[in-house]
């Protein structure tokens, strides 16, 4: 959930910078569609201290999420967390679960000041893991990272995909959380784009009863949980919250006085940024359109001022089931996931089934609904 107090028109709760599209796994997710090698044009080591500098325009303790690719390709990692601390930056970063996560590396991005790593866990097993991952060995890796990371003091959040290879695994990866004593359990619904146009999202009212029991989760389990690419969980939890409470609105569904329209959720272009490896701006990583380059105009300015981004930032220009659902404002939709789907950001998201009172329009996810199958928690 958002910080009440965070102006989305000024700043992003989340700025994401891809250092490199390098990595040596071939995982069958992958939005970067990752390779070996690193691109050339890369922002260098000097640029990427001026983004940090402009980044650190929005304001104090502006989160920082250093990604990839591998970011632990690039040699300068700690010199940049250490610049980004230096300006009140909260440094974070997501490296790949590989030989370069070593102990000495962790390390020495702790004390250069980085706040928080982040693993990627598909699986409870190294079987299910691996096989996702498309690398053997890449499940001990990381266990073995979070171990590291826990010598040095770092907190650890605990990244996964859903999509129907690896929704069964959600009940063991939960318990293997609270085992190895991940602080944060960050669920991303798989949007269709890079290598991951070839795998098989869950329908979308699965999604639903998934999300129901995350909420179940975040409530009996000592980490925290959110969202990524799905913000109709702050949708599904309003209604939980609605049916469990005798004076709740009928069905969970808002009415006057509940306060939703004051209380936005966060999507892509309001409240999340991406930098891409080459400096190009795009309102999340899933979205691949761009506002404009670093290289040419600052990231606050793209971030505030593009026509992109405050398009994303009007919930009433959402169009379909999105644009006449009374829940637009606490959750948007997947911005990025109906791009991928239908080349327009403000179209309806296909991943949710929630269709408003008296809405008779199209219906997004015609080939997909039908399965409200929920994860079986094996309890």
């Amino acid at each position: 959930m958002r910080p009440g107090n965070l102006d989305t028109s000024e700043r992003p709760f989340v700025l994401i910078w891809e250092l490199t599209q390098a990595c040596g796994l071939a995982c069958d997710h992958c939005r970067a569609d990752a390779k070996p090698q690193r691109h050339p044009d890369e922002l260098s080591t000097a640029e990427g201290k001026a983004l940090l500098e402009d980044a650190a325009e929005f304001g104090d303790g502006q989160l920082v999420v250093l990604s990839g690719g591998d970011p632990l390709v690039r040699d300068d990692v700690p010199e940049l967390i250490a610049h980004g601390d230096d300006l009140g930056l909260r440094m974070t970063i997501t490296p790949s679960g590989t030989g370069s996560l070593t102990a000495d590396r962790i390390e020495e991005m702790a004390d250069a000041g980085l706040k928080r790593m982040a693993v990627s866990l598909d699986g409870a097993s190294p079987e299910a893991h691996d096989a996702f991952r498309g690398e053997d060995g890449s499940f001990e890796e990381t266990i073995r990272a979070v171990e590291d990371a826990r010598e040095a003091g770092l907190p650890v959040q605990v990244n996964t995909t859903v999509c129907q290879q690896t929704v069964a695994e959600l009940p063991a990866i939960r318990d293997l959380l609270t085992e190895i004593g991940a602080v944060m359990w960050s669920v991303f619904f798989l949007v269709p784009v890079g290598r991951g146009r070839v795998l098989e999202p869950i329908a979308p009212d699965r999604a639903d009863a998934v999300m129901e029991w995350l909420h179940e989760v975040s409530d009996t389990e000592p980490f925290g949980v959110k969202t990524t690419e799905a913000p109709q969980y702050r949708r599904v939890a309003m209604q939980r919250r609605a049916d469990e409470d005798e004076g709740g609105q009928s069905g969970g569904r808002p009415g006057p006085g509940d306060g939703i329209e004051r209380r936005t959720g966060i999507v892509a272009g309001d409240g999340f940024a991406f930098v891409s490896h080459i400096g190009e701006v795009f309102p999340s990583g899933f979205l691949p359109e761009s506002a404009g380059n670093v290289r040419d105009r600052p990231v606050t300015e793209l971030y505030r001022d593009s026509e992109l981004f405050r398009s994303l930032r009007d919930r009433d220009n959402l169009s379909g089931k999105c644009g006449a659902c009374p829940y637009r404002h606490v959750c948007g939709g997947s911005r990025s996931r109906a791009f991928a789907h239908t080349g327009d950001p403000l179209a309806s998201d296909p991943l949710c089934p929630f269709v408003p009172e008296g809405y008779d329009g199209p219906l997004p996810w015609d080939d997909t609904e039908g399965d409200a199958r929920g994860v079986s928690t094996g309890d």
